[in-house]
């Protein structure tokens, strides 16, 4: 995956994204794949090009010893292993998170996501790992939501909304857009007791964010969250 130098340029009042290519793109392939030559859909995000973070190696150590405790396996297999991964996925792309590293935070976020994306599809808990996790807070919580997996001990969890977000008693969610409310996943033990002590000694207690994060209305869809949404 290349990163390629864009530049943002404003023209009557609207912005556009140019980027410079490398090399004259294939138009056939471009037209058989979107319909047109002329115009088509990419996926973008503005990287981050600072050195990898030690705080990055950190976590990244942190999460291979919380995988290496629950499957009893070498941590330099576990760091072979998703080195590979990182490098298949960008194509060929090596990574380093040594000192002397020319990776970017943006490569480091990259290679975070692919070790916690397998630790909630092998449902191995977060432990020491948690602790450090900077950035990647908000998409533990996504994840968390995406995989119905409760925040806090890892069981099979329901959707709760945070203080402020509540539907109430008696709320009929079916006609609830959820899409703006904050939502996290909490199993039924968990879910209980924020809403018996708060929030300020729930997250005291168990170390967790407890502000929510909005999700997108098919990410609810998916995961069975039925409400009456604007967009529909």
């Amino acid at each position: 995956m290349e990163l390629l130098p864009t530049k943002l340029i404003e023209k009557d009042g609207e912005w556009y994204q140019v980027q410079k290519l490398p090399h004259k793109p294939n138009l056939d392939h471009i037209e058989t794949v979107s319909g047109s030559a002329d115009e088509y859909y990419t996926y973008s995000e503005i990287a981050d090009t600072r050195k990898a973070r030690p705080q990055q190696r950190r976590l990244f150590f942190a999460l291979l010893n919380d995988i290496a405790d629950y499957y009893i396996v070498p941590q330099d297999f576990l760091k072979t292993m998703f080195y590979g991964q990182y490098e298949s996925y960008t194509f060929g792309k090596q990574i380093s998170l040594s000192d002397t590293t020319e990776s970017s935070v943006s490569d480091a976020n990259k290679l975070l996501d692919l070790v916690i994306d397998f630790m909630f599809e092998w449902h191995v808990p977060f432990k020491e790992g948690y602790k450090l996790l900077p950035r990647e807070q908000e998409y533990y919580l996504f994840q968390c939501c995406r995989h119905r997996i409760c925040t806090v001990c890892g069981k099979r969890a329901d959707i709760h909304h945070v203080v402020g977000s509540t539907i109430g008693a008696g709320g009929n969610r079916t006609k609830v857009d959820h899409t703006e409310r904050f939502v996290m996943a909490l199993c039924r033990k968990h879910h209980s007791e924020i809403e018996t002590i708060g929030q300020v000694a729930f997250s005291a207690k168990y170390h967790v964010p407890v502000d929510g994060i909005k999700l997108d209305k098919e990410t609810l869809k998916r995961i069975g969250l039925k409400g009456k949404y604007s967009s529909d």
